[in-house]
């Protein structure tokens, strides 16, 4: 659900804040910031993209020299997927809260009390 800027998904135990670019349909969405919250006060943030993203941005660095032409790719909190739209970030990141990955994946901020 919509929360002004942000849009909220709430599970049992933990819950997903997104920060989707304003205007882009939440199944087109294929680069965000987002959070998962749990119940306990833990915060785990991170950011989304798809491969096409990735491939996008490589390319580009080719011309600008960034990341040795393009020639790697790194993102300290990231997560890439190969599908754009929220709904499937949404079943992935329930998969890496089910398996316990997500501390893998996400980087932890301070806890809320």
């Amino acid at each position: 659900m919509w929360d002004g800027a942000f849009y909220r998904v709430q599970r049992d135990g933990y819950g997903m804040c997104f920060v989707p670019d304003a205007g882009v349909p939440l199944d087109e969405i294929d680069d965000v910031d987002m959070w998962v919250t749990f119940d306990d006060g833990q915060r785990w943030s991170g950011t989304i993209c798809t491969l096409d993203v990735v491939r996008r941005a490589m390319d580009r660095w080719q011309q600008t020299g960034e990341c040795l032409g393009g020639r790697y790719f790194y993102d300290w909190d990231g997560l890439i997927v190969r599908d754009r739209g929220l709904p499937g970030m949404i079943e992935v990141i329930d998969d890496l809260v089910r398996s316990g990955d997500y501390t893998c994946v996400f980087r932890e901020v301070e806890t809320e009390h």
